[in-house]
């Protein structure tokens, strides 16, 4: 699907089974669209209740060539790689981890979840890397939802996860320069958002209906806008509006994808297919 610049167009998030068996709401890839240059996959994941001993995630997986990015609205997930890092993200909780050369991940439902049940709620996204960046060692960044910005006032609550809103801006290290807000609007509520000069932009609706700029949205709709204009209006209708909101700047570059590997040539996928077999991507080392 060829996107015409500043034109809003909407597409839907459709739901499909990902993982161990869990069901998500994506809007690309698919068919019809393969990805939102620098944005290569969204997944909400959820909102699913689960009992007690039925949560499911994402068992040991290789990634390459690209970020991906995990933020839990609710629940819990425990992850971990082959390269020494693990840890629990928990309601508000982002995990940003660029892939880069090459790890094995693994992102499972806490152990509490596990046991107790409870809901579970939150997104994966991919974020592509510029092909001189493609084997750039693998790195974590981690932050409680405590410690990401909240900008809130007039029936508007932002969660600045990745960029700044009126000056607050995330912890957060971005490789592409991008931008991913939280937002809730009360109903009736509106705010326009400052992004970057030719971004990209998505906005995934998590809840109620609402207006990108005078483009209606429903839930399980997703409004994409090439080279976005410089700020972008979202309005709640007659019911609250939660949305996330992404915008990047494209890279303008090939991919070649297969599976987990995100690369610019096929001859590249093949050496990450051909790494991953011999082992060069190495393990999870359990704890005991």
């Amino acid at each position: 699907m060829a996107l015409e610049t500043s034109r809003i167009t909407v597409v839907p998030a459709h739901r499909t089974v990902e993982g161990g068996g869990f069901v998500v709401h994506r809007p690309f890839p698919v068919p019809e669209l393969s990805y939102v240059d620098p944005f290569l996959l969204i997944d909400e994941m959820g909102p699913i209740d689960y009992g007690p001993g039925e949560a499911i995630g994402a068992p040991d997986h290789p990634h390459r060539g690209f970020e991906t990015v995990t933020y839990v609205i609710a629940g819990a997930m425990e992850h971990e790689d082959s390269h020494g890092h693990r840890g629990t993200i928990r309601d508000g909780d982002v995990q940003w981890m660029t892939a880069g050369a090459g790890v094995i991940h693994s992102e499972m439902p806490a152990a509490d979840l596990v046991a107790n049940g409870g809901r579970m709620h939150g997104f994966q996204i991919w974020v592509n890397l510029p092909r001189a960046r493609k084997m750039t060692p693998p790195r974590y960044q981690e932050f409680a939802g405590d410690q990401l910005p909240i900008v809130a006032g007039d029936g508007v609550w932002v969660r600045v996860i990745a960029g700044a809103v009126d000056g607050r801006r995330s912890p957060i290290e971005t490789t592409v320069p991008t931008t991913l807000l939280h937002v809730k609007l009360a109903p009736g509520a509106g705010r326009s958002f400052a992004i970057a000069a030719g971004s990209n932009a998505i906005v995934h609706t998590i809840a109620g209906s609402g207006m990108v700029e005078a483009t209606p949205l429903r839930i399980h709709e997703v409004a994409l806008i090439a080279s976005a204009p410089a700020s972008l209006r979202l309005t709640a209708g007659g019911e609250p509006l939660e949305v996330l909101l992404l915008a990047g700047t494209p890279l303008h570059e090939p991919v070649a994808r297969y599976g987990p590997f995100v690369m610019s040539t096929r001859e590249e996928i093949v050496q990450a297919v051909d790494d991953l077999k011999r082992g060069r991507f190495g393990e999870i080392a359990r704890l005991g």
